[in-house]
């Protein structure tokens, strides 16, 4: 967790992608081109990173190790909640970090489960955090999570 975030505004990141099932991650191909794809929302509690499963053969993988910016966008229509995520993504194969994201729900995916060979995470590091405001008619950007801000803030 980045220390010059203050805690309400993790919390209200946190509150605001809580329940929403699916995220979109965006990445950037070779080519230069945008890919995405969905993405299982993890029930862990935001602390200023992401996580998800994915398979370290996958084609996403590739595309991070060769550009690791990344976008996670979440969406809930009927409670009006708009929430774009932008940060820094890296593979993780960490075992304990595994087992303790792990559900059972997501033999789906991984038909071995903890002993899939392929099984991986994949962690995003926000660095941006923007939600749609309808009172304001636009996109907000929390200033903390971001970095030119912080970094000018740090440089005054």
């Amino acid at each position: 967790m980045d220390n010059t975030r203050p805690d309400p505004e993790i919390r209200k990141v946190g509150m605001m992608i809580r329940g929403i099932k699916v995220a979109m991650l965006t990445s950037v191909a070779p080519d230069g081109g945008l890919h995405s794809r969905p993405m299982a929302t993890q029930e862990a509690d935001f602390d200023g990173t992401l996580w998800f499963f994915t398979r370290a053969s996958s084609g996403k993988v590739e595309e991070i190790r060769h550009d690791s910016d990344v976008n996670v966008s979440y969406a809930s229509p009927d409670d009006h909640r708009y929430i774009s995520l932008s940060g820094r993504a890296s593979i993780v194969r960490d075992a304990e970090k595994i087992r303790e994201l792990w559900n059972p729900s997501y033999r789906i995916w991984f038909a071995q489960g903890l002993e899939d060979p392929d099984l991986a995470l994949l962690r995003v590091d926000v660095r941006i955090a923007q939600y749609w405001d309808m009172l304001v008619g636009g996109m907000v950007v929390m200033p903390s999570f971001d970095t030119d801000a912080v970094e000018m803030a740090v440089e005054a």
